[in-house]
């Protein structure tokens, strides 16, 4: 067997003291580590938004706090284990809550801030239901509520009527059947003995729909009795298109016939004439009044 002088042995013996001193002048502390892993951290232009603290215990370091979302999370673990003389790392990190992300989000198309940024779209408006006008040249179908004559009637009087038939607009009814109409007497005239005429003119000025009051215009009816019992019929304001009504009183009282109703364009013809041959209008006598100006109501709700 060989022998080894005194020499070479003191000689293997300064070696290896040598090596394991430059191998314990090589191990990183752990408070280097944590160190160097945190001021990475806070540089980095990914993480240093995010609040994350870090230990390190025999190499191996510890991650805690919160980062603003997985990019940031997945880049502090690198940094971590990337740092030498790390041996392992806990990723303890949480990542903060923030809005839910869309799915053009989640595909990566919108940024979350350009999401949480966009205003919201505004109200739709709803459209406006639009007033109901009844227009001019309507016919307006009434009977009287009391006896009208051209003898005891005064010129300035007030008398009511009731709709006889409901009036549309296409195709849906606004002033219904049984609406209260309250007119004036124009012109109220007796009929003298032997000279003058009988005269009595009537006009509407107001109806009452579902509990509202309107003011409306109508055409006039106008009837005239002149000597010896001849009879003249006019209308005005309405034209062709006025009240018709046909006096059928022959003696007068109980034996009068009530005028009967006739087409528009029809107008008034005569007054039925009593013994001293006055202007009678029955009460129920149909009478039909000819808007002159167009009627505007309110839209009703459905």
């Amino acid at each position: 067997m060989k022998k080894f002088s005194k020499e070479a042995v003191a000689t293997l013996l300064a070696g290896a003291v040598l090596a394991f001193a430059v191998g314990c002048s090589k191990k990183v502390s752990d408070d280097t580590i944590a160190q160097d892993v945190q001021t990475k951290v806070q540089a980095d232009p990914v993480t240093k938004d995010s609040t994350v603290t870090v230990t390190a215990k025999d190499g191996k370091v510890t991650l805690k706090g919160t980062v603003k979302d997985q990019a940031a999370q997945q880049k502090v673990e690198q940094i971590a284990r990337e740092e030498e003389g790390a041996t392992g790392v806990s990723d303890e990190t949480a990542i903060m809550p923030g809005p839910i992300a869309t799915p053009e989000q989640q595909a990566g198309n919108v940024p979350p801030a350009a999401v949480a940024q966009a205003p919201a779209p505004p109200p739709v408006e709803q459209p406006k239901p639009e007033p109901i006008v009844v227009p001019a040249g309507t016919d307006l179908i009434v009977t009287v509520d009391q006896a009208l004559s051209s003898k005891s009637s005064q010129a300035g009087q007030t008398f009511l009527a009731t709709v006889a038939q409901p009036v549309s607009v296409k195709g849906k009814t606004v002033i219904p059947k049984g609406s209260s109409v309250t007119g004036t007497v124009l012109t109220a005239k007796s009929k003298g003995k032997i000279k003058g005429e009988g005269e009595l003119s009537l006009t509407l000025k107001s109806v009452t729909i579902r509990g509202q009051n309107y003011t409306i215009q109508t055409g006039s009816l106008d009837s005239t009795v002149k000597g010896k019992g001849k009879r003249t019929a006019a209308t005005t304001g309405g034209g062709a298109a006025g009240g018709a009504l046909i006096g059928g009183i022959a003696g007068g009282g109980k034996g009068a016939g009530i005028g009967a109703l006739v087409g528009a364009g029809a107008g008034l013809v005569g007054g039925a004439m009593t013994g001293n041959k006055q202007i009678e209008i029955p009460a129920e006598t149909p009478l039909t009044f000819t808007l002159s100006k167009s009627l505007t109501l309110p839209p009703r709700a459905e």
